[in-house]
């Protein structure tokens, strides 16, 4: 009788045990995101799909859609710029649940920083939030692909509640007015812990 019941107990733990590791896995895969590759109409294709290409080895659920005008508010013509917040905003509108959008451009961004009405950026992104920009405008003509590179996955990260980092050398350094990507090797040993945690699938970065 007490063997009996001894396997009972056995039975039922192991039936928690079995439903709790199927719930994580279903709370992981919940919290699964894939990354849109939003292209506006000035990219050129190639520079986009060799940008996605990148994307995917820090994490693999890329998709790249079609290209598409700036929102008309988003232009500021005294400077012949684009305002990224009201590109950010107009992506983030548009970007349903489980999905993150970058939007990539070759034209020149800005957004105001603090008594800075209209600064030039290489990229933006809220943080957290669902939607980002980047731009190879002020980027170097000789290694541009590389740092371009590096500065989208520096907003993905933004959008995934990674904060400027210390470190010198990872993606998530503040450019500070200046570009430092030729310094930049992988995200630190703390970042990626985070993305790692946000189901980011590191496959050779």
């Amino acid at each position: 009788m007490k063997n009996s019941s001894f396997k009972v107990v056995l039975l039922c733990f192991a039936f928690i045990i079995s439903c709790s590791e199927k719930q994580q896995e279903t709370i992981k895969e919940d919290k699964a995101i894939t990354i849109l590759v939003q292209p506006f109409k000035d990219m050129k294709p190639e520079k986009v799909k060799r940008l996605a290409k990148e994307i995917r080895k820090v994490y693999p659920h890329v998709r790249i859609l079609e290209p598409i005008d700036f929102p008309p508010n988003a232009y500021y013509k005294p400077r012949n710029r684009y305002r990224a917040d009201s590109s950010i905003a107009f992506l983030s509108r548009n970007t349903k649940d489980g999905f993150i959008t970058i939007g990539l451009t070759s034209k020149d961004i800005s957004a105001t920083k603090g008594k800075i009405k209209d600064f030039g950026l290489f990229g933006l992104g809220f943080r957290p939030g669902n939607a980002c920009i980047a731009s190879n405008f002020r980027l170097n003509k000789s290694n541009s692909d590389e740092q371009f590179f590096k500065i989208s996955i520096h907003e993905l990260g933004h959008t995934q509640g990674l904060q400027h980092c210390p470190a010198k050398t990872c993606f998530m350094r503040a450019a500070e007015g200046k570009n430092p990507t030729d310094e930049e090797t992988g995200f630190c040993k703390k970042c990626r812990q985070v993305l790692i945690k946000r189901n980011w699938k590191f496959n050779s970065v």
